[in-house]
């Protein structure tokens, strides 16, 4: 990867002209069935461009409680993009709602102009506060569906959509359907340094590019790191290693007496009694971890390996004696 940033081909991205940003962006579109794509430099301003397109100032949205658009970024979907969340409970099970949900919460276009006007309903695959939940894809074509049948646009975050569509054994395009705007990571599980996408129609993107420019996002010679997401890209098909390693840990764990569910990807989310002690008596055995949804998150990734794995139970059964 490294050696792929060392030799790329760089121009300037804020005009457009980095070939190797454009190369990316091109693969991206066609792996997501979009008919463009963005870079941008992390997921989080992925998220904001595609919602402070579709907003209006005011406009509510629908979003599945614990998503990363609700509570991992810092609140810029209200501060900068304007809009109001609307948490929707995970009523269909982990990380996804009903259709019926979708159309309650999305209520009537028809009331009076001082009622808040719901215009977009975001949905997260995989479901990060969930532990990694995927919604697979007829499901997903049902809550798009829901959508449409309340005049709902449908932003995906798809931060982890390559994980989902790794254990589901399906091309990423199978899971976005339908939805009007994608964004998705290369700096998580695929392992580049820094880099998404937001993708969308040609439209939405020149909109997009606009947007970007506001918040920052502008580079140079963005193709250095353009070229690490395309040697990430390549990498789809080893997340399943991962996965393993975390359905490993999470059996470790629950023969440790730990209360954890079996993961469907590479997140392990662990229920115990105090969440802040758990997390200083792990550190102290050289095992970090992090908080999420009030448990701990193990996350497993390309650079923790099965030895890893099990020196981590290593130190937790010695460590619970």
């Amino acid at each position: 990867m490294r050696a792929a940033m060392a030799r790329a081909e760089v121009g300037d991205n804020v005009i457009d002209t980095d070939p190797t940003i454009r190369e990316l962006e091109e693969r991206a579109a066609d792996v997501l069935a979009t008919a463009s794509a963005l870079w941008t430099p992390s997921g989080t301003m992925a998220n904001l461009i595609a919602l402070s397109v579709h907003l209006r100032r005011g406009d509510r949205f629908l979003a599945t409680r614990g998503a990363h658009v609700l509570t991992n970024e810092l609140g810029s979907a209200a501060w900068l993009a304007g809009g109001m969340p609307e948490p929707l409970e995970h009523d269909a099970g982990p990380g996804r709602p009903t259709p019926a949900a979708v159309r309650a919460a999305a209520g009537t276009r028809s009331g009076p102009y001082y009622v808040l006007r719901t215009t977009l309903l975001c949905l997260e695959n995989t479901h990060n506060a969930a532990g990694g939940a995927i919604t697979p894809p007829d499901e997903h074509a049902q809550l798009v569906a829901a959508a449409r049948d309340v005049g709902l646009n449908v932003h995906l975050d798809g931060a982890r959509l390559w994980n989902a569509a790794a254990a589901l054994g399906l091309p990423p395009a199978a899971l976005t359907v339908g939805v009007d705007t994608v964004s998705a990571c290369f700096s998580k599980g695929l392992g580049a340094p820094v880099g998404s996408v937001v993708a969308g129609s040609a439209e939405f993107v020149d909109e997009a590019r606009r947007v970007r420019q506001m918040l920052g996002g502008g580079v140079r010679q963005g193709g250095v790191l353009a070229a690490a997401c395309l040697v990430a890209l390549d990498r789809v098909g080893e997340l399943a290693e991962d996965h393993e390693k975390a359905t490993a840990l999470a059996t470790g764990l629950a023969e440790l007496g730990w209360s954890v569910g079996e993961p469907q990807t590479n997140i392990v989310l662990a229920a115990v009694p105090d969440v802040r002690l758990t997390l200083e008596s792990l550190r102290e055995r050289g095992v970090l971890a992090l908080p999420m949804a009030g448990k701990v998150r193990f996350v497993l990734h390309r650079d923790v390996t099965a030895a890893d794995v099990d020196e981590v139970l290593r130190r937790i059964k010695e460590g619970d004696r």
